[in-house]
């Protein structure tokens, strides 16, 4: 995450900056937005400069916009596009071309890791992930994702690749108004997507909402191509997503660069690369991740990113930490049986006041797992962490307790399945009621 104004307030829900009466579109209800007109083909003639750039205006957009696409062969039966050994489709990409995409998303690369499975990039705004027939890019503040779509699509096409599923969400802005074309409303991510002369014809999916639109609510659309006897290496996929608020200032405080001491004659690459391991041990994020290889990014004044590969998965953190407006966001496509363990403990890190958690999988994936939060009643759907030490010092309560408030769900497509919910942390519980709901475990890979 890049660093924000430490006295930036929190903005407004983009559900009323959008308009106050529902429309529905494409079969689906939002919030209506004030007229717009439709993109000109002029409007796409800067996609290689992200239009222009908007000041900074004292607000960051903490969570991101997340952009999937899927590929697969145009000739599953044709002759080998590479020699054993060597890196197969999207990874052939080079860095030239990674820096273009990620241009026209206005962000740039800072580090990388590979394993033999994929590549995890650490963005100026987030992160990406580039595995042979998949791309996986994420964006914070107001970059402008949706640009690269087009660029993506053609240098796939240029690897003998075709487009397999495109999925793009995100949550409601809290400063829509700083959002630069086409993020300024999902109504113009839509139209955008529908307008581009070279995406139009490529992409036929459909936009949907999840969630109160008077609160915090998730935007998704999803293009669907899949062939499904084709597939090659995105079956039972699922991704779960946790945007977390209000972090606890004590781990916030970790992730200010000035927390940490100066080394006399240390070279400044060097200083950030020894702070960003110390964020990384002292939060206990390493922990979530074991056995991954890990890419921690420290920045000034404050600010953290993180990304962690295992086999074929990846972990991703970003963090933006000022008081009264913190906020940290987990993503992972573990395939796990049950995430039960991994959210306690995620949670137990940074100790947030309220999250929103997303689960989007297919049919399949669901079914191999054995605990769905989502889907638990009563206080089988409450989420119990350790409680912070000054808290259980002054109580006598030793453990903490997040109640879920709403959930939505929603079949998309053939079969991929959204889920949202929210949790709130619960400050009137009973020792007993915690004690009932109490989750122990720690994560696994």
């Amino acid at each position: 995450m890049k660093p924000q104004n430490p006295n930036k307030k929190k903005g407004h829900d983009d559900s009323s900056s959008e308009g106050n009466v529902p429309e529905e579109i494409l079969g689906v209800m939002f919030n209506a937005e004030p007229p717009q007109a439709i993109p000109s083909m002029s409007s796409f003639q800067d996609d290689d400069d992200s239009g222009d750039i908007r000041e900074y205006t004292g607000q960051f957009e903490g969570p991101e916009k997340t952009l999937e696409v899927c590929f697969r062969k145009k000739d599953l039966d044709g002759p080998a596009l590479t020699e054993p050994g060597e890196k197969a489709g999207l990874r052939r990409l080079t860095m030239e071309q990674l820096g273009r995409i990620c241009a026209r998303a206005r962000c740039t690369i800072l580090s990388s890791v590979s394993n033999q499975y994929l590549d995890a990039y650490v963005l100026s705004e987030s992160s990406l992930f580039i595995y042979p027939y998949m791309l996986v890019l994420k964006t914070c503040g107001t970059t402008t994702l949706l640009r690269c779509m087009a660029l993506v699509i053609e240098f796939g096409r240029q690897l003998g690749l075709e487009i397999d599923w495109v999925g793009y969400s995100r949550k409601n802005f809290n400063f829509p108004t700083d959002q630069a074309f086409p993020h300024q409303s999902f109504h113009q991510e839509l139209e955008y997507l529908y307008s581009h002369r070279n995406l139009c014809e490529t992409l036929d999916g459909n936009g949907y909402s999840l969630g109160p639109l008077t609160s915090d609510h998730w935007f998704v659309f999803v293009a669907d191509q899949t062939i499904r006897s084709r597939t090659l290496e995105v079956d039972t996929d699922r991704v779960l997503n946790m945007m977390m608020f209000d972090i606890d200032e004590d781990i916030a405080q970790l992730f200010q660069y000035d927390h940490y001491e100066k080394i006399e004659g240390e070279q400044k690459d060097d200083e950030t690369k020894r702070i960003s391991r110390e964020q990384t041990l002292q939060s206990g994020i390493n922990s979530l991740c074991p056995g991954a290889v890990i890419d921690p990014r420290a920045f000034e004044p404050c600010g953290y990113s993180m990304n962690a590969i295992l086999f074929r998965s990846y972990s991703t953190i970003h963090i933006t930490p000022e008081s009264g407006s913190s906020y940290v966001s987990f993503e992972t496509n573990q395939k796990v049986k049950s995430y039960k363990s991994l959210i306690s403990n995620v949670i137990s890190t940074f100790r947030p006041k309220r999250f929103i958690m997303t689960l989007m999988a297919d049919e399949a994936g669901l079914k191999q797992m054995i605990e769905n939060p989502f889907t638990g009643s009563g206080q089988a759907s409450s989420i119990v962490t350790p409680a912070p030490r000054e808290v259980s010092k002054a109580t006598g309560i030793k453990q903490m307790m997040y109640k879920r408030g709403s959930v939505a769900s929603i079949q998309v497509e053939e079969d991929c399945c959204c889920m949202m919910g929210n949790w709130v942390l619960k400050t009137d519980i009973s020792a007993q009621q915690i004690r009932a709901s109490k989750t122990r475990g720690m994560s696994v890979s």
